[in-house]
């Protein structure tokens, strides 16, 4: 039977607000070859104040029966004791119409693929918050912020980190009736920019999706007669386009 790993946008996070820090994290899945151990990622305001970012961290597991579950990264002391995505800085304090990076540092095996959640929330910064700030700097953005109503949406995105020895082996069966892709890799592959358009009509097509394909799982489709289906198939670097008419 096949399932896939079908990961929306992760959780939007809101305090109200209507001016004010604005942030922006760019791509909502991003990925850590096998042979990388660390990743930049850019955190933007577009917004007309200071944004103060706090970043957490959670591993996504996928127990046997189907259901998923979120476990927070602890960040160990000891960096030889460390198992898991880590985020450094996990503070960021990104100024209006600009830009901070925090990399993304993966410690631990790597015999298998992980999944995790990386969340960036703006927030209103509090003592405990470890933004080396004074008591009257806090009380002044506190201040500037509660001159109107203000809106402070956080993001989450997904990150894969593909094993030491990726590899990719995509096998497909394609009959008259029904597509189906298989991953008999290790590693995540993507099925991208996925559409069915009418053959007749280049205007009548579906919405576009992406879906994510965990090692050992199956991507498929039911062919619908005089309907066409493009997607790309991306296998790391590699990216394949296809078209599938069933007529």
């Amino acid at each position: 039977m096949k399932r896939l790993l079908l990961i929306g946008m992760a959780s939007l996070f809101g305090l109200t607000a209507n001016a004010g820090p604005q942030i922006n994290v760019g791509t909502v899945y991003d990925y850590l070859d096998g042979d990388k151990s660390t990743f930049l990622k850019r955190v933007f305001n577009s917004g007309d104040s200071t944004a103060f970012v706090k970043i957490n961290v959670l591993e996504i597991l996928y127990n046997t029966d189907g259901t998923v579950r979120e476990v927070p990264v602890e960040n160990a002391a000891d960096a030889a004791s460390r198992n898991g995505i880590m985020a450094s800085p996990a503070r960021l304090i990104v100024p209006a119409k600009g830009m901070q990076g925090t990399r993304l540092l993966y410690m631990g095996e790597r015999d298998t693929e992980r999944y995790f959640r990386v969340r960036f929330i703006p927030v209103v910064p509090e003592k405990e918050d470890a933004f080396v700030l004074s008591h009257e700097e806090r009380e002044d953005y506190r201040k500037s912020l509660s001159a109107g109503v203000n809106v402070m949406t956080g993001f989450g995105t997904i990150f894969f980190v593909r094993p030491k020895n990726a590899r990719f082996d995509t096998v497909i069966n394609d009959t008259a009736q029904r597509y189906e892709l298989r991953n008999n890799g290790n590693t995540v592959l993507m099925v991208d920019e996925f559409k069915s358009c009418s053959i007749s009509d280049e205007n009548d097509c579906g919405a576009t999706t992406k879906h994510h394909v965990m090692a050992g799982k199956t991507f498929g489709f039911d062919k619908e007669k005089g309907r066409e289906y493009r997607f790309m198939v991306i296998e790391g670097d590699n990216k394949k386009v296809l078209k599938i008419a069933s007529r």
